[in-house]
């Protein structure tokens, strides 16, 4: 894990100076002021309306009926001693949510999203999940098509109050309850702090590669140490330290981002995929929606010095609170997933519910991208007893699958 995480933050290295030059250049002018111009004229060509449009087209290749809306969930938790989007503004947040027609009864799937990504990412997977669930999947606050309030979280306790607070405002306004929730990356590590705050709420976690449950002192790495007492090391350390992110490389490419995210996608989901290689529909559809959730205004993105250390490793990590678990627990790993499932192994020792780890061929850190019908069986696997009146705990796996 650390090494990818080396990987990708050495390349901010190269990007840094350019990337930070222009992004302060073209932060200057007003989002109602870039409004005006043709996209093909401004220098970061995107806008929410770009991001609506191209989840819409990447969408029609689902073929289940779905519904689109922003899900006001007010200005602010109420009585909660952190305001989770201080801004300058007091008007209301939305979240994006989208939800898919299912068979009556059908128990409730709500799908989180990871770092860097938004809810269109599941796109493979809605049609097969809605056949045997109400399947609802949203963009967290400040990322995708939801609101994008200034981050202005100073601590790692205020950057999950940002997520786990509007997620629950989110849930009362949909008058949620007694759902099953599945998160990925990042977003796993967004769900199961919120299962441990909201438990009464949750009949079934699912995690799928998910990020933060060891801190670099439980995962101490060799490779990381060296690298750090070296100049590439330190600039990029300094680098994650001042939050440089991703996408700022993206805004400070202007017009040619498209194109790095073009390269980006064609290569993880085609040359170097690890499982079902995407179509060349798939992948225009989803460059061109990955690239405008990325190049739109920072916000939810600015959580990642607050959650995670150099090396991705939590500052805050799960696996300090296994033994609180009160919400039966998957795990979901494809057998490439650069997220470590020892993590979950340890956690799992401390557990008192049930908890499952499975693992899918095939598959890289996007299991359900890489290989869409066995993470599928995996889903369908760890919620076999919501389908059936008989108690079938004891159901092997299905052909293809491993247990950890």
């Amino acid at each position: 894990m650390s090494r990818a995480a080396g990987r990708m933050a050495e390349e901010l290295s190269r990007a840094g100076a350019a990337a930070a030059a222009a992004e302060h250049s073209s932060s200057a002018a007003k989002s109602s002021s870039r409004s005006l111009w043709p996209s093909v004229l401004r220098w970061i060509p995107t806008s929410t309306d770009h991001i609506i449009a191209s989840e819409r087209r990447l969408l029609s290749l689902v073929k289940t009926k779905f519904v689109q809306e922003q899900v006001n969930i007010g200005s602010g938790p109420p009585g909660s001693s952190v305001r989770w989007f201080r801004s300058s503004s007091d008007q209301p947040r939305f979240i994006n949510t989208v939800s898919f027609d299912s068979a009556e009864n059908s128990p409730t799937l709500v799908m989180v999203h990871g770092y860097g990504a938004s809810q269109g990412f599941f796109f493979r997977n809605f049609d097969a999940l809605a056949s045997r669930f109400r399947v609802i999947a949203i963009d967290q606050l400040g990322w995708g098509g939801s609101s994008r309030p200034d981050f202005t979280c100073k601590s790692t306790e205020e950057t999950e109050a940002w997520f786990i607070d509007s997620f629950e405002e989110w849930r009362k306004a949909k008058n949620l309850s007694n759902f099953i929730l599945l998160g990925h990356s990042f977003g796993g590590y967004v769900a199961a702090k919120y299962a441990l705050k909201h438990p009464e709420h949750i009949k079934h976690l699912i995690l799928v590669g998910p990020a933060g449950f060891t801190s670099e002192t439980e995962h101490r790495s060799e490779w990381l140490t060296k690298f750090r007492a070296t100049w590439k090391g330190l600039i990029i350390n300094h680098l994650w330290e001042s939050n440089f992110t991703p996408q700022k490389i993206i805004r400070g490419l202007g017009p040619w981002g498209p194109n790095l995210v073009r390269r980006y996608t064609s290569a993880r989901f085609g040359s170097y995929s690890t499982g079902d290689i995407l179509t060349e529909e798939e992948t225009g559809l989803l460059t061109d929606y990955v690239y405008h959730t990325l190049a739109a205004k920072a916000s939810g993105e600015l959580c990642l010095k607050y959650i995670f250390s150099f090396g991705a490793f939590a500052r805050s990590p799960l696996l300090q609170s296994a033994s609180e678990w009160k919400v039966p627990t998957t795990f979901i790993y494809g057998y490439q997933d650069w997220m470590n499932y020892q993590g979950a192994q340890l956690a799992r020792n401390d557990m008192k519910v049930p908890c499952e780890i499975i693992r899918v061929p095939q598959a890289g850190h996007f299991v359900f991208i890489d290989n869409p019908s066995g993470f599928h069986s995996a889903v369908f696997h760890a919620c076999r007893k919501f389908f059936s009146q008989n108690n079938t705990d004891d159901q092997s796996l299905p052909d293809g699958l491993t247990s950890a």
